[in-house]
């Protein structure tokens, strides 16, 4: 594992203070290519069996054949139950957990990737952003947003349309016209995590999931 050039999973660790231990010895690295071969050798073979030709298809029979089938075969029950997760508070899990590429910003205030560009829009407080190095994040729904610093200039569609940043919800009330000293119950809505990384429609660039 290099230090100094982090994967994605690598700096995602790093952002939540997590230290990521590598395994350099041979017994680990060899289980570790074991599996590669495994997903690398069986899984085509299995798509190629059931027919499958394209992307929904193909993220359609890892959920429901090709993972479950898997875990019936091979999972082991763990010794013992619970789990050692702490929660977090204060870190932005979207932007951390977003697929991140550094840019430059060319002279006409636009930010390039692959065959896709993102016009930036006017900004108040510099006149103009080229030059400077930013971070495209690539969310897991699908949208992008460009960070300069703690700043984010840009939000787009997964089509490249600019978006709208989301107002913020206000917080609930505390005095004695709150929703639940009124008898009534609040149901938060939280944007449910996808289960798992599904097959990508394009490769990403080096050091991405």
């Amino acid at each position: 594992m290099d230090l100094q050039r982090l994967t994605q999973v690598g700096r995602a660790l790093k952002e939540l203070g997590i230290q990521m231990i590598p395994a350099y010895s041979p017994q680990a690295r060899g289980r570790g290519e074991r599996r590669f071969g495994t997903w690398q050798g069986r899984l085509p073979q299995e798509l190629r069996l059931a027919g499958i030709t394209n992307l929904e298809e193909a993220n359609r029979f890892l959920r429901e054949r090709y993972i479950p089938e898997m875990n019936r075969k091979f999972a082991v029950p763990a010794p013992e139950r619970g789990h050692a997760f702490v929660p977090v508070y204060g870190q932005d899990l979207d932007r951390i957990f977003s697929v991140q590429q550094e840019r430059v910003v060319a002279n006409d205030n636009t930010v390039q990737m692959g065959e896709r560009v993102w016009q930036l829009e006017r900004i108040s407080w510099r006149g103009t952003l080229a030059g400077c190095r930013v971070t495209i994040c690539e969310h897991l729904d699908g949208q992008v947003s460009i960070v300069y610093g703690p700043h984010r200039v840009g939000l787009y569609t997964a089509e490249g349309q600019p978006l709208k940043p989301a107002k913020k919800r206000r917080a609930p009330r505390c005095g004695n016209d709150a929703p639940w000293k009124a008898g009534k119950t609040q149901t938060p809505s939280f944007p449910l995590f996808p289960p798992r990384l599904e097959i990508r429609p394009t490769p990403p660039d080096s050091h991405a999931l």
